[in-house]
This record gives C-alpha cells, structure tokens and sequence, in this order.
C-alpha cells in the first residue's frame, strides 16, 4: 500500500481537557475473530457489513493524521486483525512511520491463532513487540473459553513469534472459577520462556451469554493469594498503557496488573480507541464518540479529518464508568471490546 503524503503540516501535541497529552492509539483493524471467548462475545455474533468498514487505505490515513498530530504508539487490535485480508499491507504501510522516526512503536494485540503464518512478516515490517492472548495452558479449558479455539495453534505461534524476534507478553484475563487457580502457573510458564505476563480483570463490555458476576474475579485477591507465595517487588515501569508492574523476585519475570474495576487507572490515560468503522473513543469505559469515517470520506485532504480529531479530543473526559452490574447483570456499555479495540 502507498499512501501520499497528505495536506496539513505537523501540529502541537494533543492535550486533552484534564491536560493529558495523548501519545497513544489502539486500533481495530476488525470486528471478527476465529475465536468465541466467552468474556469477551456471544457465541452467535453479528459481525458488521464489510461496507461500513474503513477500507485498509482509509484506517492508514486515519492512523497517519494522528501520528503527526503527536500519537508516538500504535497498537493494531480486533477482534483478530490476522484475519482481516491483507493486514500485513497496512502493518508494512505504517512501516513508514517507525523508518522516519515519526513513530516510536507499531504493535500487536492478537490471539495467537495465525500467529506461525505471520510472525516473520511482522518482524519485517517493524513491529517488535507484540501482545496474544492466553487464558490457560489446559486445551480443555482453551477450548471452553475461547469455543472455538485450539490451544496448540496458539502455542506454535507463540513459538514462531519468538523464533522470529518478537517480544511477547502475555494477556491473561482473570476467571473466578475458571482458570482462577492456574495463574500461578501461567506465571511460571510464561517467565520460564522470558515472556512478561499481565493479568487483566474482566471489563463490562457487550452481551456475551455468560453472568459476569460469576466471571469476575478482583485482581486485589489475586495479587495477595500471589504474595503468600512469591515475593512481589513494586516496579515503575509504563509501557503506555494501563498496567501497573511488580517483579517476582522468584522466576525473576515481570508481571502486569490491569484493574480497570478495583482500581481506576484513569489518571495517566494517555490513549483513544478508534474501531474500524471510523469511530474514535475517547474512553474506553464511556459511550461518547466521533466519527471520523464522515470526514474521512468527505475530502480528499485532512483539514476536516484534522478538526473531528481536535473536537473530540477536546471532550475526552476524565475516566471511566465501569461497574459489574450485580443486580441487572447487564454489561456497562453494550458494545462489545471486539468492536471498541481490545
């Protein structure tokens, strides 16, 4: 993909109302995905027309108009951005922008599943670091959770990421009653192949015929069940998102703690979400957006892309709303984080 350079000149950093300067963009590529897992999507999902997505050449223009307007990461998400035909144009177009120096990172959230297919693709284009998903090592268990998924496909691909030089966390998301006692294990697994690994509470987000009162287990009670076995030592590391590090002196690795519910992160929020219909969140956790497909789609040249993005950022508010909802059982928000950008 060659995208030219557009109209409009570098401007001042993004700073948003509570005097945040936002650096970071997480992007989805796609709303689908192989997988079903059940935190995340119902098993029987509506996926949205191929018609209302930004076509690859628009999500880079989009990615671009906020790259030189001060975004230094990029993260591509989904659903799964493997299985969007011809992601790896975009990820070598966006290529560019680490070559100028105008781009710090460009990474990866992923399953896993096409991982052996496009681990040494990604290597070339730039990307160093990358984060899949794994919630258990039981195939079991994997197959349960994710419904459709295979956990050896998912391994292979880890395996390839690392033959292939990426750097690999692992996102674990935190099940009462499900993968609740095999943490410590994952722990092991992951720093034993010098993966680091984060831990993440489930988020409120969509109708996915699962009770998320019975899902949700608080990371506190994690991380005390964790210091009766390991010592735990506080790390000021950031990697410009939300989670906050200890080392565990034991296995020597790093691990994250993602809290969204037993502990706001909101303060240093540093991102927006932008979802592959064009639609910019602000908040991860709120129902505020702005549609950037319109002007997109209006002009040739950004001056109207260049203005939605300044209005919105302008009204990125100062945190989230989430909350299990224990009485209703109703998700915070109904759209689901395969649309948003997980």
């Amino acid at each position: 993909m060659t995208v030219e350079p557009r109209i409009g000149t570098a401007g001042p950093a993004m700073i948003d109302p509570f005097g945040r300067a936002v650096t970071y963009l997480r992007v989805s590529v796609t709303d689908r995905c192989d997988f079903r897992c059940t935190y995340c999507m119902s098993e029987h999902m509506t996926f949205l027309p191929k018609r209302d997505l930004l076509t690859l050449e628009e999500l880079d223009r989009v990615c671009s108009a906020f790259i030189r307007k001060g975004v230094r990461k990029l993260r591509l998400t989904g659903g799964e951005p493997l299985v969007r035909r011809d992601m790896m144009t975009l990820v070598r177009s966006l290529g560019r922008h680490l070559a100028t120096g105008a781009l710090d990172e460009l990474t990866l959230t992923t399953n896993g599943s096409q991982l052996a297919r496009f681990a040494g693709d990604l290597a070339a284009a730039g990307v160093r670091r990358i984060n899949v998903s794994l919630d258990t090592l039981d195939a079991d268990r994997f197959a349960r959770i994710t419904r459709w998924g295979r956990l050896e496909q998912v391994l292979e691909g880890i395996e390839a990421a690392t033959r292939a030089g990426l750097k690999v966390k692992i996102n674990t998301v935190a099940l009462r009653n499900e993968n609740e006692a095999e943490i410590p294990s994952l722990i092991e697994w992951a720093h034993a192949r010098g993966h680091d690994i984060t831990l993440i509470e489930t988020m409120p987000l969509g109708d996915i015929d699962e009770d998320r009162t019975d899902q949700y287990l608080p990371l506190s009670l994690v991380r005390s069940r964790l210091e009766e076995r390991w010592a735990l030592e506080n790390l000021p590391d950031r990697t410009g998102g939300p989670a906050r590090y200890v080392r565990i002196r034991e296995t020597g690795g790093r691990l994250g703690f993602i809290t969204p519910l037993t502990h706001n992160f909101c303060e240093s929020c540093n991102r927006v979400r932008l979802t592959c219909t064009g639609t910019l969140y602000m908040c991860l956790g709120q129902a505020d957006a702005a549609d950037l497909r319109a002007p997109v789609r209006a002009s040739a040249d950004d001056a109207l892309l260049d203005a939605a993005i300044d209005e919105a950022i302008s009204r990125k508010p100062k945190g989230h709303d989430f909350v299990i909802d224990r009485q209703h059982k109703r998700p915070a928000l109904r759209r689901h984080m395969s649309v948003t950008g997980g």
